[in-house]
């Protein structure tokens, strides 16, 4: 079996003195791949290092939201061109929109707008963070595509209702769940978890962050990942193997991933 952890930010300094042992928890929760996300530009050079030592890391180059008051034309530039410097660049963001703990709305969609126009020139796909702000990002990507047509990308660590859920859906986005999913009052990203079709769904873990029952409350790391899957194959009744063939040839296909031995 064969599970691939769609979003990790393991150059984050609690995971520093343990890589190697990371990795061998990972692989013998059969995690053959990961997408490492970034959090800002300025990032690269140390997720480049990591991917160095892990074939089976790739990773993507893109500004978070609540970072979006540092986005200027020259940021924009350099983000393309790191994002064609090196082959193992699968995405652009982590970008998206953020209303949770900012209010800076016209940074953070001028910083959304310009990433997605990025990711399009470059036929690679963004990698989507959401909280509190659906319905204006749901606006947002339409006018996009509509403007400019099609972009394509995954709604990460995703918590919407079904209805939010639905016109993600619409706009052509995958959706990816995380250890929320385990969460026992998470009624409606169960729900959503539903009714995504078998070809949109990923599974993450977005660690360090939002460990997964029975690690809850604990520094998340990638092999929790199969506590992810598991949820998600129960909550669609199907088997474990069947949810993890699912979500891994879908990452494959969205992330244009190798397919290792």
């Amino acid at each position: 079996m064969q599970l691939i952890d769609t979003h990790v930010h393991i150059n984050f300094d609690v995971f520093e003195a343990e890589l190697a042992e990371l990795k061998a928890r990972w692989q013998e929760k059969g995690v053959v791949q990961l997408v490492h996300s970034c959090v800002e530009p300025q990032e690269f050079q140390q997720i480049s290092a990591i991917a160095d030592q892990f074939p089976e890391v790739a990773f993507a180059v893109g500004l978070h939201p609540l970072e979006a008051q540092s986005w200027t034309p020259e940021l924009a530039a350099e983000t393309e061109k790191l994002a064609q410097s090196d082959s193992r660049v699968v995405a652009i963001g982590e970008t998206g929109l953020d209303f949770y703990k900012a209010e800076n709305v016209t940074q953070q969609k001028t910083a959304f707008w310009e990433q997605l126009a990025i990711a399009q020139r470059l036929n690679k796909p963004v990698i989507i963070h959401c909280r509190d702000a659906a319905s204006d990002l749901v606006d947002l990507v339409r006018q996009f595509q509509q403007e400019n047509g099609a972009v394509k990308g995954v709604m990460h660590c995703w918590a919407g209702t079904p209805e939010e859920t639905q016109q993600c859906l619409d706009l052509g986005f995958y959706i990816s769940f995380s250890g929320l999913v385990t969460f026992k009052n998470a009624k409606q990203v169960h729900a959503s978890a539903k009714i995504v079709p078998e070809d949109r769904l990923l599974v993450e873990t977005d660690c360090p962050f939002l460990a997964p029952v029975p690690k809850r409350g604990k520094r998340n790391e990638p092999s929790y990942v199969r506590y992810v899957a598991e949820r998600v194959a129960e909550l669609r009744n199907v088997s474990l193997e069947t949810l993890a063939e699912t979500t891994t040839e879908n990452a494959r296909q969205l992330f244009s991933l190798p397919s290792l031995p």
